[in-house]
């Protein structure tokens, strides 16, 4: 039977409103169906699909970025050399005033001269070190390099060639087809060392290049004395565990025990990493103020516990890291941590106009440390890092005057101005965040 012309009318238009609705139950019939693994590994691949696309942008963003570079202008510190018990130590943080003291230490070697960077140009810079190295050592001084194949894959290789006259070891970790499956392997040789005859020594954040010479804010520290003897043996050790027996290292030094100044450096094979333990331990230890800057601040959840702990006490805590750095993942993975710094009362501090590379801090006018470990995974429990811890009032009160400077530069990054960000920033730190175990 035939329905009237209205009745067929309404019918259709019944069938017309409940389609949208039979199409969302269809879809949800099906998704029904599928198993919480696959809905699990769906939402996991579109994660991974988004997550590199804000990679893909802000590495897009950075390539940019660096065309329109300008060279980098900033101020810095000429601090004078102090006396801490039978040494003298000072602290560089400029890298062509740096480079002029090291090339010096290099010109008056008459036994040895151990060199080791993670990064070393094939500019003018690097140049100049190597021409000086290599007349040393055909000059009778035994002189011993060691760089950072890694760190160093875009140096044209002729660079990388020394004369025969120079003990080279380019740091390769991986060296056997099992080592794939060791993840000790994958640590990066991430040291800045410099030792002459044993009694001044070097020791920092800078790399050898025009790059760090003018245009990077970086913190290296040189020692005269008796400490000297421990960055000569810290190297020596480093170089007998990934060299060649024939190409040992015989020459010893004898250790002085000074508790004012104390070297700690990171072994991967071994699977020591002191230096983390040690500003913990400092951190933990503060009553006044902490002044900490680093280059690339993705702090485990132990020291970001330990410095939130201690601005819960009533200490002040300052972290300076650059507002640019040259990695735009480590800058936006680290600004994942503000929120929560900020919420705990930490100052956080951005360094403008250059990029600010040192990896120093120092606690209370008592305590400092200045070395090569940045505070992030690949420093604290991976790369093979040196950093010297330092007992002196003298030190710290430079370190403080320092970092003080630093802040002329830099602007304080405030709660409010934080929330104030776009949503589609706290969207792509969400998305970045699972990196923190990688960086």
């Amino acid at each position: 039977m035939r329905l009237p012309r209205g009745a067929q009318g309404l019918r259709g238009g019944q069938r017309a409103r409940s389609a949208p609705r039979t199409l969302i139950q269809r879809v949800l019939g099906r998704m029904r169906g599928i198993s919480l693994g696959r809905t699990l590994l769906l939402l996991a691949g579109v994660y991974a699909a988004l997550q590199t696309i804000t990679i893909a942008v802000l590495s897009a963003v950075a390539l940019r970025r660096n065309r329109r570079l300008t060279e980098a202008r900033f101020p810095h510190m000429d601090l004078p050399e102090v006396f801490v018990e039978d040494n003298r130590l000072k602290i560089y943080t400029y890298g062509a005033d740096l480079f002029d003291a090291m090339l010096d230490a290099i010109a008056s070697a008459q036994e040895h001269i151990f060199i080791e960077s993670y990064i070393w140009k094939g500019d003018a810079v690097g140049e100049e070190f190597k021409r000086r190295l290599i007349e040393k050592a055909r000059a009778g001084v035994q002189v011993y390099v060691i760089f950072d194949e890694f760190g160093n894959i875009v140096v044209p290789e002729e660079f990388k060639r020394f004369p025969p006259e120079i003990h080279l070891l380019r740091f390769t970790p991986i060296n056997r087809i099992w080592h794939i499956f060791d993840p000790r392997r994958y640590a990066l040789d991430h040291r800045k060392t410099l030792v002459v005859d044993g009694r001044v020594a070097f020791l920092g954040g800078y790399n050898i290049g025009k790059l760090y010479a003018e245009h990077w804010r970086d913190t290296h520290l040189r020692i005269t004395g008796g400490k000297a003897v421990d960055v000569a043996d810290s190297f020596c050790d480093f170089w007998n565990a990934h060299s060649r027996r024939r190409d040992r290292i015989s020459l010893r030094f004898p250790l002085q025990f000074d508790p004012t100044i104390s070297l700690r450096d990171n072994n991967a094979l071994r699977l020591t990493f002191p230096i983390r333990d040690m500003y913990i331990g400092a951190i933990n230890r503060a009553q006044k103020h902490i002044l900490l800057t680093n280059a690339y601040f993705i702090p485990d959840h132990m020291l970001l516990e330990s410095l939130k702990d201690a601005s819960d006490r009533g200490v002040q805590v300052h972290v300076l890291l650059p507002w640019t750095s040259n990695h735009i993942l480590a800058d936006w993975v680290a600004r994942g941590y503000f929120h929560d710094c900020l919420r705990s009362g930490i100052h956080i501090w951005g360094y403008r106009n250059a990029m600010i590379h040192a990896k120093t801090c120092t606690v209370d006018d008592e305590w400092s440390t200045i070395g090569s470990a940045n505070l992030d995974r690949l420093s604290a429990v991976g790369n093979y890092e040196i950093n010297a811890e330092i007992y002196s009032k003298n030190v710290a009160r430079q370190m403080r005057e320092l970092f003080e400077h630093d802040q002329r530069n830099a602007i304080e990054v405030t709660a409010e101005r934080w929330i104030r960000r776009p949503w589609y920033v706290k969207l792509s730190e969400w998305m970045l965040a699972p990196l923190r175990m990688m960086l």
